[in-house]
């Protein structure tokens, strides 16, 4: 189960950012709008049908309206979690004896009780200097040494019961692929493609997890997580400074904390804790499904009252997030050493989803990016004194912000790099925005907004996202509005929010004696936004030592493939080629050893 999750997650990564990069640009002012048929079940669950009767298979899926920012200290990193508890079966499936396994469920909690209880008086002793680290295994008692011997025999005994990955097993014999699930700050979502006529199988295993869920190995998993969170974080050049950073840059909101979890939450959160999130977050009514494909909608609603409509109510409503992000009122600076090339970013805080400034702020990364944008033809091509650069407008659903990241070309420094960004800024406000410089980022918010909805899946998870943040039908209005903004109006944003006041900037030096990250040489022909997105997946992925994982990571990538936007090809195909080569380079090594 370990090596399965990993992989879903690395994965996941990959494909969140590339629905992050299409979303930004739905469905443009010159197409037809995206015709959706909406209806509600009596229990509150929300239903988006998008019909395509030229297909043979149906995407579908479900966004529960929980993110990171739904938690709380004690328990961050528990929306990140379900993503793999959800996969673990019900009282159905995965289990060759329910009973018993209910039983060791039971018997396991009541010896994590302890542990925790055992924890807290560590604490207490590391709060009095007595210890280094309450959670260091050197510092376990006696007690906590015979309770981890017997739940460990516990987790050996359920795992003799269970039927491993038959949740997987159950959909792959009925044709589905690409099953998959990703949290965010703001929302956790589930799908996967499954043939038309099978499409009842969807409706019975999918309702029958929201009804019947069986968190098996919840500590153990919980011990998976712990471990991802170092492969993604600790063990980057710059990742546990990027948390720092994002730590520093939100004051007061929920954002604050990594979607990962916090390493000392990630140590105690208990299954009664995941019960409770469950039964609050997981309730029908804060639920919405959306279904792309070849289906009847008529035979769809039957189906969902049938299997869904059993689901009760949940009888509180999810509580929203409160805490506002303070005003911030002075500059932030974060200076790191790392074993990465000098780079710099710069964060200000702007609006979330569908303000009327997040379009203008949108304009303004449009002008900034792409092979004819300014950062490119003023700071890689002009003054060559960046490898890569790109600006971005995040509208999420409670705050947002806009960053700038880039990256050193040979002996340039990080203030170079950012002086240089503050520079291109003035521009904007100083002097005027060229018409066809305006027109241009226009012309490319069309295309990329048609090649965007071409593809089933991230039409998909584009409805699930904006229903989440707000308003499903901003596929359809974002274009008109984005579209009806003028030079003054980004001129505006630019003079509104980005000032010394409201940034934070993050600089990272090369630590002394480090060596340089080694990237395939065709990076720097992807976009600046996409090289990122490359980057980040290579450094995972450089933590997986093991071939069978990394070929198992090789076909779902393979697999995802196809659904990706045709300007995203390249990125994943460069991916793709350098898991390959890196399966060839570990089994000959492996090989040499053997």
């Amino acid at each position: 189960m370990r090596t399965r999750h990993l992989s879903r997650h690395l994965l996941l990564t990959l494909l969140v950012i590339l629905t992050a990069a299409s979303v930004a640009t739905p469905l443009a002012a010159t197409e037809a709008k995206v015709a959706v048929e909406e209806f509600t079940l009596g229990n509150g669950m929300k239903w988006l049908l998008v019909e395509r009767p030229e297909l043979t298979t149906v995407t579908a899926g479900w966004v529960a309206r929980v993110g990171a920012a739904n938690e709380r200290p004690g328990i961050t990193g528990i929306s990140h979690l379900f993503e793999h508890m959800m996969f673990k079966g019900t009282h159905t499936i995965g289990t060759t004896n329910i009973e018993r396994d209910l039983e060791i469920l039971a018997e396991q909690e009541e010896i994590q009780t302890r542990i925790r209880e055992i924890y807290r008086e560590q604490q207490q002793r590391w709060r009095r200097g007595e210890i280094d680290d309450p959670f260091a295994p050197d510092n376990r008692t006696e007690e906590q040494i015979e309770l981890e011997k017997k739940f460990l025999a516990l987790v050996e005994e359920q795992r003799e019961l269970m039927i491993k990955d038959q949740f997987d097993q159950i959909y792959t014999a009925a044709g589905a692929s690409g099953m998959n699930a990703g949290t965010s700050e703001d929302w956790t979502i589930y799908f996967i493609t499954i043939p038309s006529n099978k499409l009842e199988l969807w409706f019975w295993m999918e309702s029958d997890r929201l009804l019947n869920p069986i968190f098996r190995e919840f500590y153990s998993e919980r011990d998976v997580v712990h471990e991802e969170r170092r492969l993604r974080t600790e063990s980057t050049p710059t990742g546990k400074f990027d948390e720092q950073f994002n730590a520093m840059f939100w004051e007061s909101h929920p954002y604050s904390w990594p979607v990962v979890g916090w390493p000392s939450d990630l140590r105690v959160i208990s299954k009664q804790q995941a019960d409770d999130y469950f039964d609050t977050y997981y309730a029908p009514n804060n639920l919405t499904v959306a279904l792309v494909g070849n289906f009847d909608a008529d035979q769809v609603k039957e189906l969902a009252e049938r299997y869904f409509g059993r689901i009760p109510r949940g009888e509180t409503p999810a509580p929203e997030v409160t805490t506002m992000e303070m005003t911030q009122l002075a500059e932030k600076r974060m200076n790191a050493e790392c074993d990465c090339q000098p780079q710099v970013e710069v964060r200000y805080h702007t609006v979330p989803f569908m303000h009327a400034d997040s379009y203008p702020l949108d304009v303004l990364a449009g002008l900034m990016n792409g092979r004819t944008g300014r950062l490119y033809k003023n700071l890689i091509l002009g003054a060559e004194i960046a490898s890569e650069a790109s600006a971005s407008q995040a509208a999420d659903k409670w705050a947002g912000h806009f960053s700038f990241d880039g990256e050193t070309k040979g002996d340039a420094s990080p203030e170079q790099l950012e002086a240089a960004w503050y520079e291109q800024l003035q521009r904007i406000i100083d002097e005027p925005i060229p018409p066809l410089e305006l027109q241009k980022v226009m012309n490319q918010i069309q295309a990329d907004a048609y090649r965007g909805l071409k593809s089933n899946f991230f039409l998909f998870l584009q409805l699930l996202i904006y229903d989440n943040a707000g308003d499903w039908d901003y596929i359809n209005t974002w274009a008109d509005n984005t579209l009806a903004v003028t030079a003054e109006d980004v001129k505006r944003v630019a003079e509104k929010y980005f000032s010394k006041e409201n940034r934070a900037a993050a600089v990272y030096y090369r630590k002394a004696g480090s060596v340089a990250e080694e990237f395939p040489e065709e990076l720097g022909q992807l976009p600046a936004d996409q090289q990122e997105m490359v980057k980040g997946q290579i450094r995972q992925l450089r933590q997986v030592q093991d071939p069978a994982q990394l070929e198992q990571i090789l076909v779902q990538i393979q697999q995802q493939k196809g659904a990706a936007p045709p300007e995203f090809q390249g990125a994943i195909e460069m991916l793709e080629k350098w898991v390959q080569d890196r399966i060839v380079e570990l089994s000959a090594t492996s090989g040499d050893d053997a």
